[in-house]
């Protein structure tokens, strides 16, 4: 029972140093509750393992000993985090205090099978972290499709079918030689956005990125919700277009090029329906658009209330100044609506969500208790 006490202070006062970093022991005691002779123990012992170190003194003008301020050791990154799509592939590795140490962003290998693309990924960071790469512990792979609860089975990818029933993840553990997992990438890029990002200390919101195909993210309370098979979020298959046509075939890049070419015109970007000038097909087109938009953002407010939906991805570009009248549709219809924003990480809002994820996974091998996430690492 002491052994099992003892534990449970060091973790705490662990998670309020993140948080709160840098901090002194008071601090400490008065943000946990815990005595300041029990916080002492367990920074001791903390820095006893390498976690912690001692910044500087504070000069105070009472009698006695010395404030001093104390911080987690961060000399080189420990996590990285990857966003994998169909064309481009963006890494990051961060720090144990979730600092940004390094991103690139590459083609992703046409034509590679599961196995190459995982010996391409660990090459890839092996390469982004250079010397650092000794000190990963975890890697985070956010991907195009429904991931199941375990991070491991991969379903419902069209954009990359190599992956979908494939070991990938497995096989991407295997050429790190540490733990990889993977979940949707639109999970982890609202992670991104909550953390860093447009929805950042939101804990209810969602997030949309529309591009070559239609992804979603729920959070509620702080907490991306996962299903067993990974479905949650997962709008775009709502039948509710001409007989049955999913919403994702009438909103994303492919599926609009699609659409255009079917009423007789041909364009080369999806951007050309939205344009101001646009001829009258492509207004109709832009019409059933808006529609089905409509749709995918009331079937998000009602998920679970959102106080903010995140738009992301290249179609989302072309929407700059229709969101206050998308919030009035929404009012319209369902009496509320939640704030529309447009992603503030842009590209990299997956891979910087992986790197939170990553984080979240070396947090817990290290003591942190699991509800202590939702607000880890501080932006």
């Amino acid at each position: 029972m002491v052994h099992d006490t003892r534990e449970i202070n060091r973790n705490t006062v662990l998670a309020h140093l993140l948080r709160h970093r840098p901090v002194t022991r008071k601090h400490l005691a008065d943000l946990t509750g815990i005595s300041a002779a029990t916080v002492t123990r367990a920074i001791d012992q903390l820095i006893a393992d390498g976690l912690v170190y001692e910044v500087s003194e504070l000069v105070s003008e009472q009698r006695g000993r010395r404030a001093v301020l104390l911080d987690i050791h961060t000399p080189h990154s420990e996590v990285v985090g990857v966003d994998l799509g169909a064309s481009n592939t963006r890494l990051v590795t961060a720090d144990l205090g979730g600092a940004i140490r390094a991103q690139t962003s590459l083609p992703t290998p046409q034509g590679a099978d599961a196995h190459e693309l995982a010996r391409w990924v660990a090459n890839e960071i092996r390469s982004l972290a250079g010397a650092e790469h000794p000190h990963l512990r975890c890697a985070f792979v956010g991907l195009p499709g429904a991931v199941s609860s375990d991070g491991h089975t991969i379903t419902n990818a069209p954009n990359m079918p190599q992956l979908e029933r494939s070991e990938f993840i497995d096989l991407l553990t295997q050429e790190l030689g540490f733990p990889a997992r993977g979940d949707n990438d639109a999970n982890l890029a609202l992670l991104g956005e909550q953390h860093f990002g447009a929805a950042r200390g939101i804990p209810t919101a969602v997030m949309l990125t529309i591009g070559a195909g239609l992804g979603a993210g729920v959070a509620v309370d702080g907490r991306i919700l996962r299903g067993k098979q990974g479905v949650v979020g997962e709008f775009g298959q709502l039948p509710a277009g001409p007989l049955g046509t999913r919403l994702e075939l009438m909103v994303t890049g492919p599926g609009l090029t699609r659409l255009a070419a079917e009423s007789g015109i041909a364009i080369t970007s999806p951007a050309e329906i939205f344009a101001a000038d646009a001829p009258q097909p492509l207004r109709s087109l832009r019409a059933h658009f808006d529609q089905a938009l409509l749709i995918v953002l009331t079937a998000a407010t009602v998920s679970c209330e959102p106080e903010v939906i995140v738009l992301g991805g290249g179609v989302s570009a072309s929407l700059v100044d229709d969101l206050p009248r998308y919030e009035t549709m929404l009012t319209h219809h369902l009496g509320l609506a939640p704030r529309l924003v447009f992603s503030a990480l842009g590209e990299y809002a997956g891979a910087h969500g992986a790197a939170v994820a990553a984080l979240h996974e070396r947090y817990l091998t290290l003591g942190v208790h699991e509800s202590e996430l939702a607000t880890l690492p501080a932006s």
